[in-house]
């Protein structure tokens, strides 16, 4: 058998929605980053590095610049760059077309560490600028460009880190908080239907049958589990009824050669085996009244009338009694408190002949089977070896057997129980020393007199 496995609908509706959800950010992050609106690939402090690893100080005290590979690099892709590099001593190198905005701040700026340039709302235009002071080895240089330059991948890669840190982040933890107050709410309504479709499985049962599952505020995509369980249930239903009607015309069938095999059975000389053929035919005939019984209980023909218990126990044990002398037993009779109840007597004459037929088949074929009667119950005692504990319960199970190899189909103390249920009864079965006794028990009359001690007779 495979391993079950399952999971929480809600938990990965949950991760998949917040994957999707970081994915496209993460695509639209990456597209604005590449078109410059995050994250520049070129701009005035990637000039500003290129320039201070290219200038020193001469030994005369004069600023000049080296022809790195980046400066070069630089000039051949911006062919308008410009700049001005002056120190605290008033040393000044400049390149390019200073912009007449620019060439004149010389040490306006001195006491400002860096700043930004560009036009205000409502001013002419003017061309962007950057100035930044920088300390190096020899003191601090004043850096002044608006031209462009490549930035460096340490500058890049700590611009997108500032970029995760400050919008991505807070925007997927706002996302994930959503997705987790909102999946819980979504699924849950969604799933409605299924939570009722799934109360209504719980009610089927062999004995409810006709029940279908409700395709209502049903999910399109779980509506053709829904109609396939249907389905199924419509099959398993007329597949049942076509069983039944087969056991209901196989009973009735088996009546007449039961009753042929009765006579002729007892036509025979007495012996040992016209006493197994006599059981065996009352066990064929058991079981054929105990199928026709089932479907009669099943399609609720039952018809309750006054019953009095010491007639329907002397009308029982005057058709079981030969068997059970037949098998050795003694039986012992015991009517005199008997009363009378409201029910079916068709029905309670089985489920006594059904108790009295499994005394016989599990008494021990010895010893004494008592059968008596008090206001609201009637008991059937044998000594036989009882029953184990094990299966006191199990035994009104359908089709159970105590022994696999046993005789009968394990149907008449099912019926017993049933019958007793529809007439707001119990049946109970214990040990006694020695052997099992069996109460049919009743509701009680209130019109009924006083149990009497029963008082066995030997027959």
């Amino acid at each position: 058998m495979s391993k079950r496995c399952s999971y929480s609908l809600r938990k990965r509706l949950f991760w998949r929605l917040l994957a999707v959800q970081s994915v496209v950010l993460i695509l639209v992050m990456i597209v604005l980053i590449s078109v410059g609106k995050i994250s520049e690939f070129r701009s005035t402090e990637g000039t500003i590095e290129i320039l201070r690893q290219a200038v020193f100080r001469q030994p005369t005290g004069e600023l000049s610049l080296r022809e790195t590979e980046d400066l070069r690099q630089l000039r051949k892709e911006a062919p308008d760059l410009w700049y001005t590099i002056r120190d605290m001593q008033g040393h000044v190198l400049t390149e390019g077309r200073i912009p007449e905005e620019y060439a004149a701040i010389g040490n306006t700026l001195d006491h400002i560490g860096q700043a930004k340039f560009g036009s205000n709302l409502g001013d002419h235009d003017r061309p962007a600028a950057r100035m930044m002071w920088i300390a190096t080895d020899w003191g601090q240089v004043q850096f002044l460009t608006g031209t462009d330059g490549p930035n460096s991948s340490t500058s890049i890669l700590l611009k997108l880190s500032l970029v995760l840190a400050k919008i991505v982040i807070p925007i997927v933890a706002v996302m994930a908080l959503g997705a987790l107050i909102a999946t819980p709410l979504v699924v849950r309504r969604s799933l409605v239907g299924i939570d009722q479709a799934a109360l209504q499985a719980d009610t089927i049962d062999i004995d409810q049958r006709g029940g279908r599952l409700s395709e209502n505020d049903i999910p399109e995509e779980i509506a053709p589990l829904v109609h396939a369980v249907n389905r199924a249930l419509g099959r398993l239903d007329e597949g049942y009824e076509r069983q039944e009607r087969f056991l209901t015309d196989a009973a009735h069938e088996l009546r007449t050669p039961i009753a042929i095999l009765n006579t002729r059975i007892g036509s025979l000389p007495h012996s040992s085996i016209k006493t197994d053929l006599l059981e065996d035919a009352a066990r064929l005939a058991v079981l054929t009244e105990q199928m026709l019984d089932l479907q009669r209980l099943k399609q609720g023909k039952v018809q309750f009338c006054n019953v009095d218990l010491g007639q329907l126990a002397r009308k029982v044990i005057i058709e079981m009694a030969p068997l059970a002398f037949a098998a050795g037993y003694t039986v012992q009779f015991d009517v005199d408190g008997a009363g009378e109840i409201e029910g079916d007597p068709l029905a309670l004459q089985r489920a006594l002949m059904n108790i009295l037929q499994n005394a016989i088949n599990h008494g021990g074929r010895k010893g004494i089977i008592s059968l008596t009667s008090g206001c609201n119950w009637i008991e059937v005692k044998d000594e036989g070896p009882g029953i184990p504990a094990d299966m006191r319960e199990r035994i009104f199970e359908p089709f159970f057997k105590r022994h696999h190899d046993g005789r009968g189909a394990g149907l008449g103390l099912n019926l017993v129980r049933d019958i007793l249920r529809m007439h707001g009864g119990e049946v109970t079965i214990d040990n006694r020393s020695p052997g099992a006794v069996c109460r049919l028990s009743f509701p009680p009359d209130k019109t009924a007199d006083a149990d009497t001690p029963p008082r066995l007779v030997t027959a």
